[in-house]
């Protein structure tokens, strides 16, 4: 990744009263508590209280791909993977590269990076190389992840020299191996993305028990399973399910020659089914706190799995500021800060996900909601 200036950036949150740190070259992010000031001595004092919201996004999702090439094939059906974005039936137009730059211009110096992503592989965007290089320009690291389908030598080498990390999503092919070792023999950071569900989660036991993944690579990420788009429900995972206590303490116990991560969504069930692990690694969902998701015909939403846009905001008639305190998106916040009041796990947790409760991995949960019907 190479930055245009300095590869430390920085951000003051006069508004929430906290600062941050980015490392743009290794991706390292540091978040202060809030800070109080001591206008005695005119000092500011970390209280260590972890702050609630950003007033501009440090991340946003963006979808700059409306379809999918490989949707008509069924792809992601045929791997397994149930596509939350519906990218067989729904074509639409692209992201411009003129709405591209729009977004940037109202982030740049605010925000620190930007997930590319949508109804498709990123890399097959008509206008790929001009996006990378207009985040470059403005200081934001711009990451994406891909099917690795069709993986040109071209789209390795443009993200070699722009992106600070690929992610390459597991469909259970050929081309995914061959995307990684594309993309680690031009010294991307390279990551594979698992899609966690009832019909995946012993495979990916079994794979981390017999060190099935590629060498080399840089994380695996675990993004839970969602019923949304081609999303069916009987494939969301169960917190009662013995399975997925096995998973979670295998992978905060066991030590891997790659980085574990999971998306905001699995950090009920690390709470509850973990042991060893360092709290101040995870981070309850950011929707609407510290990201939030654009598609491709500049609707803005919290989160890209909020496919009906039932918070969105249309930025074709409003700006990312007024989006960001919009009605809607205060509505999102409000049930993070108000879901299981009681729960001692509230604080980093947040009650699980806003949009499909049912991917929560929560014991105490289920048992409430059942004696709530």
């Amino acid at each position: 990744m190479n930055a245009q200036n300095s590869d430390i950036h920085g951000f003051q949150d006069h508004r929430y009263h906290f600062k941050e740190l980015f490392n743009a070259r290794t991706g390292f992010y540091l978040r202060t508590g809030i800070l109080k000031h001591d206008t005695k001595n005119d000092t500011w004092t970390d209280t260590g209280v972890d702050p609630f919201m950003r007033s501009m996004p440090a991340l946003i999702d963006i979808g700059i791909m409306g379809t999918c090439l490989h949707g008509a094939s069924g792809l992601c059906r045929q791997s397994g993977v149930e596509c939350y974005q519906d990218g067989i039936h729904i074509r639409e137009e692209n992201m411009s590269l003129a709405n591209f730059q729009k977004i940037i211009d109202q982030i740049k110096g605010i925000s620190f990076q930007c997930a590319l992503g949508g109804r498709g592989d990123p890399n097959k965007h008509e206008s790929f190389a001009e996006i990378l290089r207009c985040c470059q320009v403005h200081d934001i690291v711009p990451n994406y992840t891909t099917s690795g389908l069709d993986l040109t030598d071209r789209e390795a080498d443009i993200t070699a020299e722009y992106v600070g990390a690929a992610a390459v999503s597991f469909y259970r092919h050929s081309h995914t191996l061959k995307a990684v070792q594309k993309f680690i023999r031009r010294g991307v950071k390279t990551n594979i993305h698992y899609v966690l569900s009832e019909n995946s989660i012993d495979e990916v036991i079994n794979g981390l028990t017999d060190d099935l993944f590629p060498e080399a690579i840089n994380a695996v990420i675990f993004l839970l399973h969602k019923p949304v788009g081609l999303g069916s429900r009987h494939n969301v995972l169960k917190a009662d399910d013995k399975r997925v206590r096995t998973f979670f303490r295998m992978v905060t116990e066991k030590r891997f020659p790659f980085k574990i991560g999971f998306d905001s969504c699995s950090v009920p069930g690390i709470l509850s089914f973990a042991e060893k692990f360092d709290p101040v690694s995870i981070e309850a969902c950011e929707g609407a706190r510290f990201s939030c998701y654009i598609s491709p015909d500049m609707k803005m939403t919290p989160c890209s799995f909020d496919q009906h846009m039932r918070y969105g905001i249309d930025l074709n008639t409003h700006t990312i500021f007024e989006a960001w305190n919009s009605r809607q998106f205060q509505d999102f916040r409000t049930i993070l800060r108000h879901t299981c009041p009681d729960c001692g796990h509230r604080e980093n947790c947040m009650g699980g996900c806003p949009l499909t409760p049912e991917v929560t991995l929560c014991l105490e949960k289920e048992v409430s909601n059942e004696n709530q019907d």
